[in-house]
């Protein structure tokens, strides 16, 4: 069995145009969140659709969600985001060997 790294799991979840909307809307929203309905208002998507969305989006450990009351207040997981961020990044511009350049050595 292949498990899937974090950082797979999360650009999967955000490979999806609605997933990817809410998410940089909760980016948006900072670190106050947005209820859930409010989300819904915002993008224009069904509760339901949008419920299966933030799903995805907090098992992928990128959105974290807190109950208050009667609400439901989502907003991105920001050192997650991060961890992301510099995964895609850290090795920036250091360049990379080639065959060719390995064969002419």
């Amino acid at each position: 069995m292949t498990t899937t790294s974090p950082h797979a799991r999360a650009l999967a979840a955000l490979g999806h145009d609605a997933r990817l909307s809410i998410f940089r809307l909760l980016v948006k929203a900072g670190d106050g969140g947005l209820r859930v309905g409010e989300i819904g208002q915002h993008l224009g998507l069904a509760p339901s659709t949008l419920a299966h969305h933030l799903s995805t989006l907090v098992d992928a450990g990128l959105v974290l969600q807190e109950k208050q009351g009667r609400e439901v207040f989502n907003k991105v997981d920001f050192p997650a985001m991060h961890r992301l961020q510099t995964f895609l990044s850290e090795e920036c511009c250091t360049g990379v060997t080639t065959r060719s350049e390995e064969d002419a050595a």
